[in-house]
């Protein structure tokens, strides 16, 4: 039976090639849990109990930050099976790289779904009528994470706990061909980051001439708050995405350029432990970028930053603009009724005037 193993995103940080980093390793991701668990937990916390009236960006948030907070409680298993060895059996290793790949598809997804909806309330803002409905937006998500674990099912045959020197770990991913190994790379690649990719690069690049012109300062901050996101985001995982094309191109090209595929992979084994430590650090930079987005929001002890932003960007979610133009023909309208009883009374003068004016002394 043909095989190949590489390493998985959760398992980038072998503790044999990286025996005196290993220290360094267990201290970034625990960095990352002490910093990053509390920190979703609270941007959850905050929505549930202080935003009443949830725009579906902060739903999108809220889901965001559940998904990042699922693949931070995992690291204590990481940092144990890093200083020790993974003691914890093949199905609970199959188990949860099997939820973080689901995490993995859902934090692209929600992110994606989060900047189109951004850009249609920027661009077309009465075309968002239709998705104003949260019955629409549930069903949108329960597609999305059916979606997320779907695409994640090729883990569970792939992911095993393999051996190294007499001590076993989480580490690899076997594969029974080299069409199988094909088909679940470029199946990660191209779900996972070229197509929600390539929609995030349209809808900003069709945004960048409008955030600068927004006229309501706090519909700019949260519009500049998802793209940070945004970025943040495609800088932890492009390292990752970078090795799997690597391999993609090894497969290609290994039967007939066997010295340039040993310096590729060589190349990609050097470049595995930077990209499985920041897929961990990006699901902890999320409620930092909040947390530096609520500065200028906070005004008093009660109410925090962090509420008045998630309110602010409630407030200025896909029909905002239909209320904003509401109000606008309330007014007017108001204002033409007032005008109309100005007249009426100008006339009513000008006739009682005259009246004084024909009646004989």
């Amino acid at each position: 039976m043909n095989h190949s193993t590489e390493l998985s995103p959760s398992e980038e940080m072998a503790p044999e090639e990286f025996d005196g980093g290993t220290v360094v390793t267990c201290v970034i991701l625990g960095l990352s849990f002490l910093v990053g668990a509390p920190g979703n937990l609270f941007v959850i916390w905050t929505i549930l109990r202080h935003v009443k009236q949830r725009s579906h960006t902060v739903l999108l948030i809220l889901h965001l930050a559940a998904a990042d907070l699922l693949v931070l409680i995992t690291l204590p298993l990481w940092i144990y099976s890093l200083a020790q060895s993974w003691v914890f059996g093949e199905a609970s290793c199959k188990a949860i790289v099997y939820v973080i790949n689901a995490c993995m598809y859902s934090s692209v997804f929600l992110i994606t779904l989060m900047s189109v909806e951004r850009f249609v309330a920027v661009r077309y803002p009465y075309a968002s009528a239709v998705w104003k409905s949260k019955k629409a937006l549930n069903k949108v998500l329960l597609v999305l994470w059916t979606a997320a674990f779907l695409f994640s099912i090729p883990v569970i045959p792939t992911q095993v706990v393999g051996t190294e020197s007499d001590e076993e770990h989480c580490l690899y991913r076997e594969y029974t061909s080299v069409t199988q190994e094909l088909v679940c790379v470029l199946l990660e690649t191209l779900v996972g980051y070229i197509l929600p990719f390539s929609i995030l690069v349209v809808c900003y690049g069709c945004l960048c001439s409008r955030i600068t012109q927004m006229t309501f300062k706090s519909r700019r901050k949260s519009t500049v708050l998802i793209a940070s996101v945004v970025i943040v985001f495609a800088i932890c995982w492009t390292p990752h995405h970078i090795g799997n094309i690597l391999s993609l191109i090894i497969l290609a090209i290994e039967k007939y350029f066997p010295n340039g595929a040993d310096n590729l992979e060589s190349a990609r084994s050097t470049m595995v432990f930077i990209a499985g430590g920041m897929v961990f650090v990006s699901s902890t930079v999320n409620p930092i970028l909040y947390m530096f987005a609520a500065h200028s929001f906070r005004s008093s002890l009660r109410d925090t930053g962090i509420q008045k932003l998630f309110r602010h960007i409630s407030s200025t979610s896909p029909g905002e603009g239909n209320r904003e133009v509401s109000f606008v023909s309330k007014r007017h309208s108001n204002q033409t009724i007032s005008s109309q009883c100005v007249s009426e009374s100008k006339d009513q003068m000008d006739i009682l005037i005259k009246m004084c004016e024909n009646k004989p002394s």
